[in-house]
């Protein structure tokens, strides 16, 4: 069965026709031409389709894309204004928070994510109880983090970064 969506992809709408069982991460990539979420496990266990979809982050391979007509979705490719870099894309490239670069797509999207649950007063599994204000403190930024996995072990450069944006 084949539905026609609409989702519009980093500012641009786009209208495609989809199988009801194609993955939002499929959809994007092989029918839209966005390659900035990697296809990694195709599980949801490592992070690299990362995207925000309607302002949350979420993982593009677990994601049917018939279930999200009409939704915003900005990648990795999207969060920058023209030829200025996003912060975190900007913190990134200063902390060297990349290796290969496979991953860094779905972290910077994530590490968007996490700085906008944050500000919003969302707690994660280490925040401690009696936090008024989260502190973004290097545990809390990796437990924040750890859907997102980089196999070269750019994480301390990855929790620098984010850090720096934090402050």
């Amino acid at each position: 069965m084949r539905a026609r969506i609409s989702v519009t992809v980093d500012g641009r709408t786009r209208e495609v026709e989809v199988d009801t069982r194609t993955t939002l991460l499929d959809a994007l990539r092989e029918q839209l031409g966005v390659t900035s979420p990697k296809k990694g496990c195709d599980r949801g266990q490592c992070g690299s389709c990362t995207v925000l979809l309607n302002g949350r982050r979420a993982t593009s391979c677990l994601a049917l894309a018939v279930a999200h007509d009409g939704a915003t979705i900005v990648t990795a490719d999207g969060l920058a204004d023209g030829d200025d870099l996003h912060p975190v894309q900007r913190a990134f490239l200063d902390h060297d928070g990349f290796q290969c670069g496979y991953c860094t797509p779905g972290q910077i999207c994530s590490a968007v994510g996490m700085l906008d649950e944050v500000k919003a007063g969302a707690p994660s599994h280490v925040t401690a109880e009696s936090a008024v204000e989260i502190v973004l403190t290097a545990d809390e930024i990796r437990e924040r983090m750890s859907g997102n996995l980089c196999r070269c072990g750019a994480y301390p450069n990855i929790v620098a970064a984010i850090q720096e944006v934090a402050r």
